[in-house]
C-alpha cells in the first residue's frame, strides 16, 4: 500500500511540475501596432509585431542556426491592402545545455517592422491587420512544443 501511495505521489510531482514548466513556456506575449489610427487610401504606414519574451526563458530566432531548432516565423496579412518589408532582427547567439552547438535566440523584447499600403482604391472604412507568429519558447535546459498566437491590428481609412 505505501508502494502504491508512492507511486501516486510521484507521479503527481512529475505532472505539476511538467505543468507549470508548460505554463511558463505560455507566457510569451505577441502584440502589434499600426503607427497611426487612421491611413488614407493610397498611402503607407508603419506597424510592427512585438514578441514579448519573459525572463528566464528565449526564442528561436527566425535562423537559429541548429537543424533541431524550430526557427520564429511571423506572416502579417490583410484584405483588400498589401503587407511588406517584414524585417526579422537579428538574435544572439548562445550556448544551451541541451546543444553542442551555438543557438541564435531571441530574448527579451523583440519587434519586427512591416509595412501596411491601403489602395487608392481600398473599398471600406477599416483596415485589419492580421498576423501570425509561429515560436519555439526553451529554458536553459529544455524547450517546449512550438505555439503559434495570431492578433488583429485595425485602422480606420480616410
Amino acid at each position: 500500500m505505501k508502494k502504491k501511495g508512492f507511486i501516486f505521489g510521484f507521479l503527481f510531482v512529475v505532472f505539476c511540475s511538467f505543468a507549470i514548466a508548460s505554463a511558463k513556456g505560455q507566457n510569451v506575449s505577441v502584440t502589434g501596432s499600426l503607427a497611426s489610427k487612421t491611413i488614407a487610401r493610397g498611402s503607407k504606414s508603419k506597424a510592427s509585431v512585438v514578441l514579448s519574451i519573459p525572463s528566464g526563458l528565449h526564442v528561436n530566432s527566425s535562423r537559429p542556426a541548429s537543424e533541431y531548432a524550430i526557427p520564429t516565423t511571423v506572416s502579417v496579412s490583410g484584405s483588400g491592402l498589401k503587407t511588406g518589408g517584414l524585417v526579422f532582427p537579428r538574435g544572439r547567439n548562445r550556448k544551451f545545455q541541451f546543444s553542442e552547438n551555438l543557438i541564435n535566440v531571441y530574448e527579451g523584447r523583440v519587434t519586427f517592422p512591416f509595412t501596411v499600403t491601403v489602395p487608392a482604391n481600398f473599398k471600406g472604412s477599416k483596415i485589419r491587420v492580421n498576423a501570425t507568429v509561429r515560436y519555439q519558447a526553451c529554458t536553459e535546459e529544455i524547450c517546449y512544443p512550438p505555439k503559434s498566437k495570431t492578433i488583429t491590428m485595425t485602422a480606420k481609412v480616410l
